[in-house]
């Protein structure tokens, strides 16, 4: 007997509403009446605002289906719930633009977990106020490199020439992998909900210079890293992930270093990976995070 495979399209819908009765019905029935086979469904009803959430995976077997009427059927319920929606075609790549300084370990790990193809992004170009010859040792594997230099004085010009290489390349991310620059508050605002930076964990107590240093002297017995949202708000966005590690008495400053780029490494990855499959919600000054 032949076996014929039907193509599938496979959609994630996330949205956000006010909290009510029959909301999982209503989206649900109208997927159903659509030819569509739900294949993963999360929600979440945040009590304190009465906002709920939720994630939903489908296909589209039939080939009957388009984006478009998916879009102007979604487009009535969210009218009537007063819904804040998203639908992504799954099989789309998302574009992102990466800008890094001089530690390149967050860049080189992304760039190797996309070359495997284990992250499902489409690097359009790297950015760094570092020259070239910096990552001489690094194979970008023909992602166009942009060496944007800033003083003080040509911060607004440099930004903007990051903001129209967002737009001109369709990017729709930007991934800080370790970029050592503080955006401005208008770039940041620009940039609100498509922009994820990396830390360590010792924010708000460990400030400044060589924040692992001023750990060790403190005999810290835990480090880590944060990824979130960028904001006007320097490293107090909507945190998407967070990871640490134990430390001892017998650990060196250096030894904190070590361990603390692998902490970054994980969790940025573990943060570009919940994105791109539309698993975060921003919630107010929080995020709602469906993970696997």
């Amino acid at each position: 007997m032949t076996v014929i495979s039907v193509p599938q399209t496979t959609y994630v819908l996330t949205l956000s509403c006010p909290n009510r009765p029959g909301i999982v019905a209503a989206i649900s029935g109208r997927l159903a009446e659509l030819n569509a086979n739900i294949t993963e469904a999360q929600q979440f009803d945040d009590r304190d605002s009465t906002v709920f959430f939720m994630r939903i995976v489908f296909e589209i077997t039939d080939g009957q289906t388009s984006m478009q009427q998916l879009r102007e059927a979604l487009a009535v319920l969210g009218e009537t719930f007063s819904m804040d929606w998203a639908l992504h075609d799954r099989s789309v790549k998302p574009k992102v633009l990466l800008m890094v300084s001089r530690f390149d370990h967050c860049l080189v790990d992304l760039l190797y977990r996309w070359r495997i193809g284990e992250l499902p992004i489409e690097p359009v170009g790297i950015v760094s106020n570092h020259p070239r010859e910096v990552f001489a040792d690094l194979d970008f594997y023909g992602i166009p490199f942009h060496h944007l230099p800033v003083t003080k004085d040509t911060k607004p010009a440099q930004e903007t020439r990051i903001l129209d290489l967002f737009a001109t390349t369709g990017a729709e991310l930007v991934i800080l992998a370790r970029y050592m620059q503080v955006l401005s508050n208008e770039m940041a605002a620009s940039l609100s909900g498509h922009c994820i930076n990396i830390h360590h964990s010792f924010l708000p107590g460990f400030k400044g210079a060589r924040p692992y240093h001023q750990a060790f002297a403190r005999g810290v017995k835990l480090i880590g890293a944060t990824a979130h949202y960028v904001t006007r708000d320097l490293d107090e966005g909507p945190i998407i992930e967070q990871d640490v590690e134990r430390i001892s008495h017998a650990d060196t400053p250096d030894d904190l270093i070590r361990k603390g780029r692998d902490i970054e490494r994980r969790v940025l990855a573990r943060a570009v990976r919940y994105h791109i499959e539309r698993r975060t919600i921003i919630n107010g000054s929080r995020t709602v995070v469906f993970t696997p």
